[in-house]
């Protein structure tokens, strides 16, 4: 509750005011327009907020110090003092109805817009409402930190090692043993994509061909002679062979072969020299030595060098180089598309190691030409040489197994090459690159600080659910009942029209509220946008007091539905601007009940007439009256004699009922509602020391009953009988007497026949 405005100063129309009068839990203060109602209002809205605009903006021209304010009220002591552009503390219970209530929840002007929506929505919610709202937009900002987190967490992530991925599925790729391998095959299968047309066009790898040294048969030539011949013979042809000279076994075995055809025709002369050799020692020898045998032998010599020649020609190292060469070649082409094996030649080792073993070779079969009959042994040289070359060609197996190996995996390259997607490889290259560098440790470092970061997230999303489903929930209990309040105030309050449909909206600015207006049975639909010209719209289908009627009626249901309200101080400035008569007396009986539910209520209006009204009804020991009056230029605060002022309110009240009687047309339930308060007060004038302000007429009429036949009557039984009759028909119109009181049924005749009863009794003097 507030207690007391101690101290105002340099705001508005107030230079320096003390006040001590003490606030009352109804507290009524009346001020003439432009006296500092307004800046009162201020001041109690910026207590209960925090919020020190209201009051530096009123701050009082030309004052040489800044605002102060000291609030007696409840949470001290100390009092709440604002200085310096801030409050000591806050009186958040402080609940006021005012211009600004209405500017800010209900409408401007003609408008409402988007903010007043969305505060009318969290008017609704109510304080628990709020608190679950504000909860879920604190977690909605704590997530958008979390979205900022992520977002520069996520650019710590070099961009080079995440390609085409986002950070979420740069992250989630997993570890693989393997990699280093799966992406040498990519490439090499990223390579073969591209290469289709070479790759269908390049023949697989050569096999090498060393040929074969069959030499068991060569040895056999070089060792073979003829056994046939007379050994005598031989040893004779031998001697004298080696008596003439090199080779002469060749021209030797020549010059036979054309004696030989001489002889065929029958003579038996030398061929050179024409002598007869019928007497030559030799001859006979000769022929025997180089008989069709000897010529036999000697062409197979003949034919197992031709042989050799042929298979180990002296040029054969160049064809097989330029199968190395071209096996080189190709192995370089297709390495660069998948795995193959090594293949390691020494070439000129092994052309040395052919060369020296056909050399020695073909040595060999000359030396057994130039002497047939004659053995020619295998140094061990040729042997070793021949061995040599037999591993060689052993190496070259082995070589030829690797090269059938690596066709076979060119033909699968082939085949991948010719369906491949480029594209697709790519892709596939550039996710294993991708995971490889994912897991590296200073990147690995990286991906789990944004996973750690995305996990709180997810954490803070889950509350957010948590929050939001709670809020869904209570929305859907608190906006259905909102609805019945509003429009049982503004039954109440005779309107005219009621509200439909008032729920809760999500936009892209926040929860809001729409709402329709019903006139004659017709919904308005008040929400966001302008409506086009024409149209019925909240600013052609009401009136200023039709507006300010709902504006009154939302903040009384917020009130009503408010589960602190207990502990409420409410706060109205000027709630009947733009209301006609019977608005203002509901207003006024609206204000009497608020009494009953909440802690504190303090009443600020320009108009007594209403400021008396409420006071009429009060208990005087829960009631305190302030008024605020000029003082210099300024406006001071004082007490208000309300009592006083109230006598001009009875005139009201009693030429009312007189205007019944002879004009009639009058509002029938405010004739009937004046009649008990204009005995209350002809009886305060008439028996004033029987009847002084603060009591009721009830222990006033027992006080006449008790003195009836005494010296100090003050009325006669039959009198005392009137005021009775008439008192029970007046409180048929009170909210105190009579719980159904705005129901109450009226009969023109008896309403009239009670009427001109009160004005007999109470005749003025």
């Amino acid at each position: 509750m507030i207690t007391s405005l101690n101290l105002i100063r340099n705001i508005g129309q107030f230079d320096s005011v003390t006040n001590t009068s003490q606030f009352a839990p109804l507290t009524l203060i009346y001020a003439e327009n432009g006296r500092g109602k307004t800046t009162l209002s201020a001041i109690l809205r910026s207590l209960a907020t925090g919020d020190p605009i209201p009051i530096i903006e009123r701050r009082r021209l030309a004052a040489q110090h800044p605002p102060h304010v000291i609030v007696a009220c409840t949470g001290g002591p100390p009092d709440a003092m604002f200085q310096n552009d801030a409050w000591s503390r806050t009186l958040p219970d402080v609940l006021i109805f005012d211009d600004v209530f209405v500017d800010q929840n209900v409408y401007s002007g003609l408008v409402v817009g988007s903010d007043h929506r969305q505060n009318l929505h969290e008017l609704i919610l109510g304080s628990q409402g709020v608190a679950l709202n504000q909860q879920l937009q604190a977690i909605i900002a704590q997530i958008e930190q979390h979205n900022a987190e992520l977002r520069r967490r996520s650019n710590l992530i070099p961009a080079s090692e995440r390609g085409t991925l986002s950070a979420d599925d740069f992250c989630a790729l997993v570890a693989n043993d393997n990699i280093d391998r799966e992406i040498q095959l990519a490439e090499q299968n990223l390579a073969a994509s591209g290469q289709q047309e070479p790759i269908r066009n390049t023949p697989d790898l050569p096999l090498l061909d060393l040929p074969e040294i069959d030499f068991a048969a060569i040895e056999a030539v070089l060792v073979s002679g003829l056994p046939d011949l007379d050994a005598a013979a031989a040893a004779r042809v031998q001697a004298h062979l080696r008596s003439i000279g090199g080779n002469s076994e060749k021209w030797v075995a020549e010059g036979m072969a054309l004696q030989s055809a001489v002889t065929e025709t029958g003579e038996n002369t030398c061929v050179f020299c024409a002598q007869d050799l019928s007497a030559s020692p030799v001859i006979a020898h000769y022929r025997a030595f180089f008989s069709e045998a000897y010529r036999a032998h000697q062409q197979t010599i003949r034919d197992a060098e031709t042989g050799f020649n042929q298979t180990h020609p002296a040029a054969a190292a160049l064809p097989f180089e330029r199968s190395v060469r071209a096996l080189v070649e190709r192995l370089g082409f297709w390495s660069v598309f998948g795995e193959l094996p090594e293949i390691s030649i020494d070439s000129p080792a092994l052309t040395a190691d052919w060369n020296v073993v056909r050399e020695q070779i073909t040595d060999l079969f000359e030396q057994k030409r130039a002497a047939p009959l004659d053995v020619v042994a295998v140094p061990n040289e040729t042997r070793l040489a021949v061995d040599s070359y037999n591993d060689r060609r052993s190496e070259i197996a082995a070589l030829n197994q690797r090269i059938i190996a690596a066709n076979q995996t060119i033909a699968a390259i082939k085949q991948r090459a010719a369906t491949a997607n480029t594209s697709t490889i790519a892709a596939a290259l550039g996710r294993l690159k991708a995971t490889k560098a994912r897991h590296m440790p200073a990147t690995d470092a990286l991906c789990q600080s944004y996973l750690n970061e995305k996990q709180a997230k997810a954490g803070t999303e889950q509350q957010r659910d948590q929050v939001s489903q709670a809020l869904a929930q209570y929305r859907t209990q608190v906006f259905p009942a909102y609805e019945v309040a509003i429009n049982r105030y503004l039954q109440r309050f005779n309107a005219g029209y009621h509200v439909a449909s008032v729920q809760p909206v999500n936009t892209r600015g926040g929860p809001a509220c729409t709402y329709n207006v019903v006139v004659n049975n017709t919904p308005v639909t008040v929400g966001g946008g302008n409506p086009r010209p024409g149209d019925h719209s909240f600013k052609n289908v009401l009136s200023a007091g039709d507006r300010n009627t709902l504006a009154v009626a939302f903040f009384l249901a917020s009130v009503e539905l408010d589960s602190n309200r207990a502990n409420r101080v409410v706060v109205i400035d000027d709630p009947v601007s733009s209301l006609d008569e019977h608005r203002s007396l509901t207003t006024v009986q609206e204000v009497r009940r608020l009494l009953t539910q909440v802690a504190q209520v303090v009443i600020l209006s320009h108009s007594k007439p209403f400021l008396c009204r409420i006071w009429e009804s009060a208990t005087p020991a829960q009631a305190a009256a302030l008024q605020v009056v000029r003082q210099g230029s300024g406006s001071t605060i004082i007490a208000w004699d309300v009592n006083a002022d109230s006598e001009t309110e009875n005139d009201r009240r009693h030429e009312a009922l007189r205007a019944f009687l002879t004009h009639g047309g009058q509002n029938e339930r405010e004739v009937a509602t004046a009649i008990r308060p204009c005995l209350e007060a002809f009886c305060r004038v008439a028996y004033p020391e029987y009847f002084p302000a603060g009591t009721l007429l009830g222990p006033f009429r027992g006080l006449c009953v008790g003195r009836v036949g005494t010296p100090q009557e003050i009325l006669s039984q039959a009198d005392i009988d009137e005021l009775r009759d008439i008192v029970d028909y007046g409180n048929l119109f009170h909210h105190d007497t009579n719980a159904a009181w705005e129901t109450e049924v009226i009969n023109i005749t008896q309403l009239e026949g009670f009427v001109r009863r009160t004005l007999a009794f109470a005749k003025r003097p």
